[in-house]
């Protein structure tokens, strides 16, 4: 029984294990992470509680301009107390009432609130629709520059590697009177000089990785693993195709704002000119009494009742017109401010345009760049084992592969981003 008992603990351990280790790792491809980032988000999931919240109040300003439907219960009691009228008494007795009342009003106002409303809605979703453009897109530029680290710190380790053992080799020609000990010393700098590097580059890709994991909504000890590799991803002759493709200021979610915020005070203005428009109002109410006594009483209290009233504004002392004056004003004011978003975009649209062919031509060059640092490091590095090159032309060649490698993933980072910004510019994903 003993036995038993242990093994089925044993077993329940090892699931256990498993599950919490399977927890442990997640792999992404780009694809998968976006997925994942617009599934987990909370600023996504916000922008879908504000629509629903929009929703409501069209729903309340709509539900204003219907029957409104009160209902009221109530019990008197005089406790045996008579009027007199002279020599007539009328008694009071205890009594309960029912009393329904039903009441609508309807104006010009409450009419323009509820296309007010709708707007508000049409905004809340546009915005939710940027939301998970900004969410798509920041994960992009974090995958990319998580496989850039990667690849860097695969550089640096073959550079390290590599000159590690140039030290070896100078410090056996040291020991045996080949070589002076400042030769060995002067590798020995760049070799911690490489390390640091090195080091650098892990602490920083770990900072995406964190960043990554505050996108994604992923808990802090989740391990990211990156399924694609930057050549599957980089197609610069496919995004360099973004260039030559039409800008369509409609299909932009910040001028799809723009023209909704101006549509939203032309609403306003609407609505600040109905404080000169009536107002009708109409009611029915319902009143019934039960007295509890059949002794003789006197009600005064009509069982039914109706009523219509039309309220007009007449004079305000200039309140009402200063209203509609400012509601004119803002109305202009956005106006200026919608002209002035499409100059801006599509001033916007040609800098990027410069921008991506920039970024295109320095990232080709830094990949040169990189690809001659490193020959010429590997051609040094085999020249001082020979002694046909100094420590110097070694610390040289090192500095500059490092540089060159700099350089090198500074400019994907930006080639990446100029990309990602004329996509979001395009509203192409």
């Amino acid at each position: 029984m003993k036995k038993t008992l242990s093994f089925f603990v044993a077993l329940a351990f090892g699931c256990f294990s498993l599950f919490a280790q399977g927890d442990t790792t997640m792999s992404f491809s780009l694809k998968q992470a976006q997925e994942y980032a617009l599934e987990h988000s909370r600023s996504l999931q916000n922008s879908a509680l504000s629509i629903r919240q929009a929703q409501a109040d069209r729903w309340a300003s709509i539900a204003s301009m219907l029957p409104q439907v009160s209902a009221s219960l109530d019990y008197s009691n005089s406790l045996g107390y008579k009027m007199e009228f002279g020599a007539m008494s009328i008694s009071m007795p205890p009594s309960g009432s029912l009393g329904v009342n039903v009441a609508m009003a309807l104006s010009g106002a409450q009419i323009v609130s509820t296309q007010i409303a709708k707007i508000a809605v049409d905004m809340a979703n546009v915005q939710k629709l940027q939301t998970e453009q900004d969410i798509v897109q920041q994960v992009k530029l974090l995958y990319y520059s998580a496989l850039v680290s990667h690849q860097t710190q695969s550089l640096l380790e073959e550079s390290l590697k590599t000159i590690k053992k140039l030290h070896e080799f100078v410090n056996k020609s040291v020991e045996v009177g080949v070589a002076e000990k400042v030769d060995a010393d002067q590798i020995l700098v760049q070799v911690a000089t490489m390390e640091t590097t090195l080091n650098t580059s892990k602490r920083s890709l770990e900072m995406v990785y964190n960043s990554l994991r505050l996108t994604m909504n992923i808990p802090f000890n989740v391990e990211i693993v990156l399924s694609d590799s930057m050549e599957d991803l980089l197609n610069v002759e496919e995004s360099l195709k973004l260039i030559y493709d039409d800008f369509i200021l409609d299909n932009n979610y910040s001028y799809q704002l723009a023209k909704k915020g101006v549509d939203l005070t032309k609403q306003q203005k609407n609505m600040s000119a109905w404080t000169y428009g009536p107002t009708l109002s109409a009611f029915y109410q319902y009143s019934g009494k039960h007295y509890f006594s059949d002794e003789a009483r006197m009600n005064m209290t009509p069982p039914n009742m109706i009523g219509i009233s039309l309220s007009i504004p007449i004079f305000s002392s200039g309140r009402n017109f200063e209203t509609v004056r400012k509601a004119n004003i803002e109305y202009k004011k956005q106006l200026n401010n919608l002209s002035d978003t499409e100059m801006a975009l599509n001033i916007q649209h040609r800098q990027l345009k410069y921008n991506l062919s920039s970024a295109y031509e320095r990232y080709q060059t830094q990949k040169r760049s990189v690809e001659v640092s490193q020959s010429v490091f590997d051609n040094i590095s085999t020249k001082y084992e020979f002694g046909l090159s100094s420590s110097l032309d070694v610390t040289n060649s090192a500095t500059n592969l490092l540089s060159a490698q700099s350089s090198y993933v500074q400019a994907i980072l930006e080639y990446v981003n100029a990309q990602i910004e004329l996509e979001k510019l395009l509203n192409k994903n």
